[in-house]
């Protein structure tokens, strides 16, 4: 299924151009524009979905083994390369900009200058918290 404005909708149907890496019946990856850092890649199911929320389980199969695949690749492809971030974001206040969805691997070099905030709260959390929040997502985890 494909959307009709969508972007990364019309790269995977080629209707617009991209610096492809790798590609078969289901999954597309090419370099982002922004290059955060040098080789920063994109994977997009071919399949319109917005989120990983819309993913079922044939989807997940056929896009997510791809992630190391390309990743190892990206890393093999420059000496320099010393780490890499693999980011999905989620919905608006996760940052999603384009609502189909789309996996970052950003190669990380010694000197280079992206970064992630990260705030730690484990001070305001007691272990019956953390099991309150296990057992939720736990009851969770085989209910569609």
């Amino acid at each position: 299924m494909r959307e009709k404005d969508c972007i990364f909708c019309k790269i995977a149907s080629n209707e617009v151009p991209s610096f492809t890496i790798y590609e078969d019946e289901y999954v597309k990856a090419f370099l982002d524009l922004s290059q955060g850092t040098p080789g920063h890649s994109l994977i997009i199911p071919k399949q319109h979905v917005k989120d990983i929320f819309e993913y079922d389980d044939e989807l997940a199969e056929h896009v997510l083994p791809i992630i190391p695949k390309v990743a190892k690749a990206i890393k093999k492809s420059d000496p320099n390369i010393i780490a890499m971030n693999i980011l999905n974001n989620n919905g608006e206040k996760a940052l999603q900009t384009i609502f189909h969805s789309h996996i970052h691997l950003i190669p990380r070099y010694k000197d280079d200058d992206f970064n992630i905030i990260f705030h730690d709260h484990s001070k305001e959390y007691q272990e019956s918290d953390y099991k309150k929040i296990q057992n939720k997502i736990i009851n969770n985890l085989n209910q569609d």
